[in-house]
């Protein structure tokens, strides 16, 4: 399985706007991909319900992870804007 382990880059956490930005992202990734609060209980990341249920602050550490064939490239993308809290999910790593 593959996962990365980043801290949270939006100063308010996944909350509201930044969750949406984030499901929409992993909505979009193209492979099944679980969120997780440091070494929680994993949830859905492309449901909001699921993000929002975790309850992540800034600077907290999350784990990505995914089984599927190809996560590699999802997970990078995924990472890079949850750790660098950007406003839309980057075209390249």
């Amino acid at each position: 399985m593959a996962e990365r382990r980043v801290n949270i880059g939006w100063a308010e956490g996944l909350h509201a706007r930044p969750a949406a930005i984030f499901v929409r992202a992993a909505t979009s990734a193209g492979v099944p991909v679980t969120i997780a609060k440091g070494d929680g209980t994993p949830v859905n990341a492309a449901s909001m319900l699921g993000v929002l249920g975790l309850g992540a602050q800034g600077g907290e550490e999350v784990v990505l992870a995914s089984d599927a064939e190809g996560a590699d490239a999802a997970l990078d993308r995924l990472a890079k804007l949850v750790s660098e809290g950007l406003d839309e999910a980057p075209e390249t790593v």
